[in-house]
């Protein structure tokens, strides 16, 4: 076996939906007589020369999966040859909740309202925006930290008296507030999209939760969703450029399908339980396409 690609993980830690993610790749890869090794972003060295070049310690590999959010390396990675999957410049979007929002604007894509909170860097108040926030979403709305996964960092704010709590605790942390799409609590579907096209997606429901993430205790199913709802999902994966990614949709009073959030680095273990399907292997087959033709 020649053909040989390298997985970049977190330099300390690994979460087990990550090993398990890249477990399922290891497996299914050996269909396309690629191999993959596992290396922490700590042990993979590169760095710029005085003459600007990059450079890295030997890396004889055709592609890399990069399941970590560090973008300083990947930016290395990507600028000395290496194909990353996904882009660096994708990661950096999609790890920045604010940010995600903000590419995807003007591109007729449904969103709640969602109004990011100046970044602060004195000890100092502003009144003036809260009221501004408070006349343009209403109680209760959902406020989120820019950077967290797993519903982490994503609150209910349900008066002005936890607004003001919510503002003053974080007040030097990235963090945006943002409508509230309360017409099924607790639910949400999740879509994954490879190479642009959507392959699955599951609904998942929370019994004593706003949100519906699986880490929390969501159970998932799977479920056919309408086009518009793929459609959404492919368009949000498309605008930022995504090999692979997990695009997670709010349901309006009406049926209407709300982008909520966008994952560079989805999670399968739920999705290939609730549906069935070999998500791993579409998704080594799409990245040996690509590398090997």
């Amino acid at each position: 076996m020649t053909n040989k690609g390298l997985v970049v993980v977190n330099a300390y830690g690994v979460l087990p939906p990550i090993e398990h993610l890249i477990s399922r790749l290891k497996e299914e890869f050996l269909d396309f007589d690629v191999e993959l090794d596992v290396r922490s972003a700590g042990d993979v060295l590169a760095w710029i020369g005085q003459e600007g070049w990059v450079y890295h310690w030997h890396l004889p590999y055709d592609f890399c999966i990069y399941l970590d959010k560090d973008p300083y390396l990947s930016i290395l990675l990507e600028k000395s040859g290496l194909r990353l999957f996904n882009s660096s410049e994708a990661v950096r979007i999609c790890d920045d909740k604010m940010m995600t929002y903000a590419h995807l604007a003007h591109r007729y894509i449904r969103m709640p309202v969602t109004i990011h909170s100046p970044l602060k860097y004195l000890k100092a108040e502003n009144p003036s925006f809260l009221e501004q926030v408070k006349g343009k979403i209403s109680f209760p709305m959902v406020a989120k930290l820019n950077y967290g996964s797993r519903g982490e960092g994503v609150f209910l704010i349900k008066d002005e008296k936890e607004l003001s709590a919510f503002e003053k605790k974080h007040e030097f942390e990235p963090h945006l507030y943002q409508e509230f799409i309360d017409a099924h609590k607790g639910c949400d579907y999740r879509v994954i999209v490879i190479g642009g096209k959507a392959i699955a997606s599951m609904k998942r429901e929370s019994s004593g939760d706003f949100r519906s993430n699986i880490a929390l205790g969501a159970k998932a199913t799977a479920i056919a969703l309408p086009p518009d709802y793929l459609k959404m999902a492919e368009e949000a994966a498309n605008a930022i450029k995504l090999d692979y990614c997990g695009v997670d949709i709010l349901e309006g009073a009406h049926g209407e399908p709300y982008l909520c959030e966008v994952n560079s680095n989805a999670f399968i273990d739920g999705i290939e339980k609730a549906t069935g399907l070999n998500i791993a292997w579409v998704y080594a087959y799409y990245i040996a396409h690509e590398i090997y033709k």
